[in-house]
């Protein structure tokens, strides 16, 4: 699986020098404590690191400039133990480059009834010291996720630990290098876009090869090499009975295991992490990528056929979040229009990843209909069910909106022996109709990222730390305002 640095989260505390030096002591050993329990019980996926008791805005401008030259440094977690007051923070929050969290809690769960005085009280008052923070913030339209209880909270943990996942996507933007084999399908509107601004942006780097480009590393691949990842399909997958020998569909499975041989070294190569097919730009191969595209997938990279570039880094995004669980490139492809049943059926061409997989994944060899090619193998199976998001994000014309639909997936129950191509089934929410309309409006692609792990609410983090519009479709969805909200946000972000 691709691999990630070795993030950290920077802890900071505010406080000021008024209280004395036995108080920021204390601020300081209270804050210690604090993230030594968040690493030790908290369950978070990155490791906390106690940075130092802030004080004057010259500390807080210098820790920020650390932090955005800090490689490993995936965002800074502050928290007002004290008051601390907000003018120190305006440099410190100007110069950083980095996700924020504002976590607002206190150190004791309890008020000591018996005991409280004026000491505890100066010196637990983030009440006080986090509002004052939290003012400038939003004085400063600063980008932030606030997170509100006490620090051993498991709700409280949760969010940080969601925020993390996030952030850290965010952090590895710059680590998103898309390649493009080929343009985008000619004459799509959606999948085009302006690659100068996504890396503006995002960080996400696109760069385009020609298809000549990955035949000449191909041919680089032996014999040898083949055989021995043929021997590993065998081993992971049903495959058909034709391949045990010689012939038309064992030879489409090798030529495959050659395309994926020769992509993930083409990939290695030059640093990349997702990748772009088009079955209209395919000179010099015999097939278009299937079953090697979904199993790079299945390692991590991002993917999107027809040249969408940034769906494929979105993918990659989403899989980074995920930890590689759960998460797919999609399209919507067709309805079932049951009345009380309406459901849709996701699927693509060939190129859906085996990690939303609920049964054994089995290769199989068909024609593919469209760009005069080889039949190539690919991997069909059944999509589990669960509660999951479906995500698009579309270029408005200078700027980003990243559409967002809450679904119920269902594990297919019925069998489609003539569907040569993996499948997912799920019904969104708050119905077909209502978020099929929702989504229209707001100008969806039809090619999505689906994700079981990743969740709503850190897909709207990332839009907030990115500053672009975020719209949900969800069961509380009401269309009326949804298209009220649309146009609100033509005003606000344009």
């Amino acid at each position: 699986m691709l691999e990630i640095r070795p993030y950290k989260f920077w802890f900071v505390t505010g406080s000021q020098h008024l209280y004395g030096e036995e108080t920021l002591k204390e601020v300081a050993d209270n804050s210690k404590k604090v993230v030594e329990g968040l690493n030790n019980e908290g369950n978070l996926p990155f490791e906390v690191e106690f940075k130092e008791v802030l004080t004057t805005s010259n500390d807080i401008h210098a820790l920020m400039l650390k932090a955005n030259s800090d490689e490993n440094c995936a965002g800074i977690i502050t928290w007002m133990h004290t008051f601390s007051p907000a003018k120190m923070w305006i440099a410190g929050l100007k110069t950083l480059q980095k996700p924020l969290l504002h976590l607002h809690t206190q150190y004791n769960r309890d008020i000591p009834w018996d005991s409280i005085d004026m000491d505890f009280m100066n010196l637990n008052q983030a009440a006080h010291g986090d509002r004052e923070y939290g003012f400038i913030g939003t004085r400063m339209d600063v980008s932030r996720k606030v997170v509100v209880g006490h620090w051993q909270d498991e709700i409280v943990t949760g969010k940080i630990s969601s925020w993390m996942k996030t952030a850290v996507a965010v952090s590895e933007g710059s680590n998103i290098r898309v390649a493009r084999f080929g343009d985008n399908m000619r004459n799509v509107a959606v999948t085009d876009g302006d690659k100068i601004e996504a890396q503006i942006k995002f960080g996400w780097v696109v760069d385009y090869y020609g298809i000549g480009d990955l035949v000449e590393e191909m041919n680089t691949i032996s014999d040898e090499e083949v055989a021995n990842l043929y021997s590993e399909y065998e081993k992971l997958y049903e495959l058909p009975a034709e391949a045990s020998e010689a012939g038309h569909v064992r030879d489409s499975i090798l030529y495959q295991a050659k395309i994926e041989l020769g992509l993930k070294s083409f990939l290695k190569k030059g640093n990349y992490t997702a990748f772009t097919t088009n079955f209209e730009d395919l000179h010099g191969m015999k097939q278009l990528p299937g079953l090697a595209a979904q199993r790079l997938m299945a390692e991590g990279y991002g993917f999107a056929g027809e040249g969408d570039w940034r769906t494929a880094a979105l993918t990659r995004f989403m899989k980074i979040i995920a930890d590689n669980k759960g998460t797919s490139f999609m399209e919507d492809y067709t309805y079932h229009l049951e009345p009380g049943n309406e459901m849709i059926l996701g699927s693509h061409m060939l190129e859906i990843c085996p990690t939303v997989s609920a049964t054994k994944p089995k290769i199989v060899v068909n024609p593919l209909g469209i760009g005069g090619k080889e039949d190539p193998a690919r991997l069909v199976f059944d999509g589990r069910g669960g509660d999951a998001v479906n995500a698009s994000l579309i270029e408005m014309g200078g700027r980003y909106r990243l559409v967002i639909n809450e679904v119920k997936a269902e594990q297919p129950q019925i069998d489609t022996p003539h569907l040569p191509v993996a499948k997912v089934l799920w019904k969104p929410e708050p119905s077909l109709s209502e978020a099929t309309e929702a989504w229209i409006y707001a100008g969806g692609a039809h090619h999505t990222v689906f994700s079981f792990e990743v969740t709503t609410e850190q897909l709207y983090d990332f839009a907030n730390m990115a500053k672009i519009e975020c719209v949900v479709i969800d069961k509380d969805m009401n269309l009326r305002q949804f298209r009220n909200e649309l146009k609100w946000n033509e005003a606000i972000y344009r």
